[in-house]
């Protein structure tokens, strides 16, 4: 189906004190990705696939601020980004990321869009197999 809110990105001027700021104010454990300049943020207790076990938390990410992420943003998943951006753009909204894979692939792909009223949003796609 899709359609939940599974992610969060926050951008960051200055890496290394975004991220010592986030863990010294709320305890977020952090998992850098050097290859990727991103780090996963985790704000709740996970499973081992990395799904929170709390309803209604969720976990997210940091990188450096760059286009086009420019403020918090959060990450919609859904089943098929391409079809998505299509019923996106049929009402009004606007692909500004077109789908991506996420590293290899492996992890999934990433888009984002924005809606009619400016906000950017992310997309996500489960990998396939």
């Amino acid at each position: 189906m899709g359609g939940e809110v599974v992610h969060f990105e926050i951008p960051l001027d200055n890496v290394d004190r975004g991220h010592r700021f986030y863990k010294a104010a709320f305890g977020w454990e952090l998992s850098l990705i050097p290859e990727m300049d991103y780090a996963m943020v985790q704000t709740t207790e996970s499973d081992e696939q990395g799904i929170p076990k709390h309803p209604g938390s969720i976990n997210g990410g940091m990188a450096k601020r760059a286009e086009p992420l420019h403020y918090p943003t959060v990450t919609i998943m859904v089943d098929d980004i391409v079809a998505t951006e299509k019923v996106i753009e049929k009402n009004g909204g606007k692909v500004v990321r077109k789908r991506i894979p996420i590293g290899d692939g492996s992890m999934g792909f990433t888009g984002y869009f924005k809606d009619t009223e400016g906000n950017l949003i992310g997309l996500f796609e489960r990998p396939k197999g």
